[in-house]
């Protein structure tokens, strides 16, 4: 099997929906693309006040899997109409996560996921996240 790798320009788009109203977060970085065995993986980096976070995207026909790892650790599992258990690492914890996946697109140069997104059994409000990326013209 062969792997394709290429650099990319990811951009990162979340909107939270709550009993409140909705908040817009966006996020555009450097990143690189990977094919591997039928998936398709988006590795970016982030820095935060509390320091560097790795993240991972991986998405296949069937699921879609965020991994982030550093100052934050967090694992979110998605699968279409289904539970998926996750958690979230804190310094004074692990929380345990719920997704609902309502929505799981993936096509050329976008990811789109919608959830509803428990943690620690309450809700945390429904997710629309939308990730687009292109080759990064160097």
């Amino acid at each position: 099997m062969s792997t394709i790798e290429k650099p990319m320009k990811i951009k990162v788009k979340t909107t939270i929906h709550q009993q409140g109203g909705s908040e817009t977060m966006e996020l555009t970085v450097l990143g690189r693309y990977l094919e591997k065995d039928g998936a398709v993986f988006l590795k970016y980096e982030e820095a935060l006040e509390e320091g560097t976070v790795r993240t991972i995207v991986k998405v296949t026909p069937e699921e879609a899997l965020i991994l982030r790892g550093g100052a934050v650790k967090m694992r979110l599992p998605f699968m279409l109409h289904k539970k998926r258990r996750g958690s979230y690492e804190m310094p004074f914890g692990v929380f345990e996560t719920m997704t609902m996946t309502k929505r799981l697109e993936y096509s050329k140069g976008l990811i789109d996921i919608l959830y509803d997104f428990t943690m620690q059994g309450s809700p945390a409000g429904t997710y629309h996240l939308e990730i687009t990326f292109q080759e990064d013209e160097i």
